[in-house]
């Protein structure tokens, strides 16, 4: 089980979720009945799998669900929508775009060019980046001592 990329597992115990592609011989809806494991390898039990062989039958598949039944941080945004975005700080204007979002053990890293400031690494955390809209650029404050002027 892994989560889309850029966001964390979101599955919690009672969530109703449609797996893709459908099969002849399974359900196309389950609940989550129990997220156990690690955050590096979580495990999830469906109610429509209770044997080895209806679990080997998901593997491959995609759990999606309604969105608004997920509890999203403010900064939960899959990085195919933060890619091409520009990004605005409050001092220094515009910074450029994201090109790339790095994963980092500590929180992830966007790579910001295309600026008059050349590439730029910003940390995605509370101090730098406080919400990121569904449309137009992201603003930021960019940290004392991050950009070389």
């Amino acid at each position: 089980m892994a989560p889309l990329r850029g966001l964390p597992l979101l599955l919690h115990e009672g969530l109703q979720v449609y797996l893709t592609p459908p099969a002849l011989h399974r359900e196309r809806m389950s609940v989550v009945e129990a997220v156990f494991g690690t955050a590096e390898e979580p495990r999830v039990m469906f109610s429509c799998a209770h044997s080895l062989d209806d679990a080997e039958d998901l593997v491959g598949c995609y759990v999606l669900c309604d969105r608004s039944e997920l509890d999203l941080g403010p900064l939960d945004v899959p990085y195919e929508d933060l890619v091409g975005r520009a990004v605005v700080d409050d001092r220094h204007g515009v910074l450029g775009t994201i090109v790339e979002v790095m994963e980092t053990p500590a929180n992830d890293v966007w790579v910001v060019d295309g600026g008059s400031y050349g590439e730029v690494l910003l940390p995605v955390i509370d101090d730098v980046v406080s919400e990121i809209p569904s449309a137009g650029p992201i603003p930021v404050t960019v940290l004392d001592g991050l950009l070389e002027l």
